[in-house]
């Protein structure tokens, strides 16, 4: 959150899961970076909810994740993630992915 709001992004967090889905319901983002393990409701399960929701589904998710083996980054975007980054996660890539998705949640909203 800080190497975003460094780049001058405003940025809301959540604890878990859960959370996560009610915030991008209620404030609509234009990206989401989800930690894939969450308590209560893992990030997963959080983004398969974001993308069939009609109110997110536009919404670009970015998935970051410690787990680089088993095909955690297939799994990612098979479940609609837009982008993979593994842990430790440099500002730099960071910030360059959401800029890079930026333009991409504009195009996807008009077609949602």
């Amino acid at each position: 959150a800080a190497y975003l709001r460094a780049a001058g992004f405003r940025v809301e967090t959540a604890s878990h899961g859960g959370e996560a889905v009610w915030a991008a319901i209620d404030l609509v983002p234009d990206v989401v970076v989800m930690d894939l393990r969450l308590p209560h409701l893992d990030g997963w399960e959080a983004i398969r909810r974001l993308k069939s929701d009609q109110r997110t589904s536009h919404i670009p998710v970015i998935a970051c994740t410690g787990d680089v083996l088993g095909g955690a980054a297939e799994r990612a975007l098979d479940a609609g993630c837009d982008a993979y980054l593994v842990k430790p996660v440099f500002a730099r890539d960071l910030v360059r992915e959401v800029r890079k998705l930026l333009p991409r949640r504009r195009d996807l909203r008009r077609h949602a």
